[in-house]
């Protein structure tokens, strides 16, 4: 039944009548909805993540209001690296206060043998998730990609670099590598449960990928994440694999064997779909600026990424990265309709 769904069909390379549209952190402080459920409970993001009801909610919130073809768990990339023994808080921006620094730091981490005991918000919000939406939208499951996690996990907070794990990763290979194949386990063992919960796809987040060097990408990364995805439940359900700044290495992006890459706005579209190839299905690439622009000027922007697909199967439109906090609802909407409209055959 799911791949009937025109997201579903396009994550396999199949035609659709129009081209499918989701936003990434489409649930968010850009929607007033968000910001009233997120006051009603109080207490902190993590809080709101750790809520079935209230999560559940915000998941349904942009299927309602924007009328997109997918939804995605209301989440966080960092909500399994807790169980592994790593105290997180969000102040607001994620902070470790102990992060991962020496062989005893990476020993003490635990994988934990039962993700959804470990994490039991997460498939019970799934779950509720899937009776809410069955018939109507797929839903997508996600976590970070393993060396993104460990960017947060060794730095302690967020960076612009990331020295500190940069520094791990070149200067103690072995204890690098102990860390992230730890790293890539729990990974696969938190996916797997998202699989088993409901999800219908499932999208890895590589929000720093591009931080390396393409030489440096194909050794420190990409073993890691072909690891992860072949060890995923895979039977019916498609992979989205987004690094972000990823554009110049795409080659090497399509060996950790994704279903769908996921683009950002730094490239042209119809250009990476020239070098992925007919059996890599791509999403993306709008820039999330553009919809702080006039309607107008956001149907242009829409027709020309349309135009770079030149109607090849296999598109999901998206933004090249998530929707900003400041970003006007009615925009976001206008932008939907605008793929559903300009794409329908």
């Amino acid at each position: 039944m799911s791949k009937e769904y025109p997201f579903i069909k396009a994550c396999w390379g199949q035609p659709t009548d129009y081209v499918p549209v989701w936003l990434m952190r489409q649930a968010g402080r850009y929607l007033q909805q968000y910001k009233d459920v997120r006051a009603q409970g109080g207490g902190t993001f993590l809080d709101l993540c750790k809520d079935p009801a209230r999560a559940a909610e915000v998941t349904i919130q942009p299927i309602d209001l924007l009328n997109v073809d997918a939804a995605i768990l209301f989440s966080d990339i960092l909500t399994p690296i807790e169980p592994m023994g790593m105290a997180l808080d969000f102040v607001p921006g994620p902070v470790f206060e102990k992060p991962i620094r020496t062989a005893a730091d990476v020993d003490a981490l635990i994988v934990p043998d039962d993700m959804a005991q470990a994490v039991p918000y997460v498939p019970e919000i799934l779950k509720r998730l899937r009776v809410a939406f069955e018939g109507r939208v797929p839903l997508i499951g996600f976590g970070g990609a393993p060396f993104t996690l460990a960017c947060y996990m060794v730095e302690g907070h967020g960076s612009k670099d990331f020295a500190a794990l940069k520094q791990m990763m070149y200067a103690d290979f072995p204890l690098y590598d102990a860390l992230m194949k730890k790293i890539t386990e729990m990974d696969r063992r938190y996916l797997n449960m998202q699989i088993e919960a409901g999800a219908q796809a499932i999208q890895i987040f590589d929000t720093w990928g591009g931080l390396l060097a393409p030489h440096d990408f194909e050794r420190y990364i990409l073993p890691y994440v072909k690891e992860l995805i072949n060890g995923l439940n895979r039977d019916g359900i498609p992979v989205i694999y987004f690094v972000k700044n990823g554009g110049t290495m795409l080659e090497l992006v399509k060996e950790a064997g994704a279903d769908v890459v996921g683009l950002d706005w730094h490239v042209n579209l119809g250009k990476a779909r020239d070098i992925l190839g007919p059996e890599v299905a791509v999403q993306g690439n709008l820039d999330p600026t553009v919809l702080y622009a006039p309607k107008p000027y956001i149907e242009k922007e829409v027709q020309r990424i349309l135009d770079e697909n030149a109607g090849r199967p296999g598109f999901i439109f998206n933004l090249g990265h998530g929707i900003l906090p400041t970003v006007p609802p009615e925009n976001a909407i206008h932008m939907v309709e605008c793929v559903h409209r300009l794409s329908r055959k």
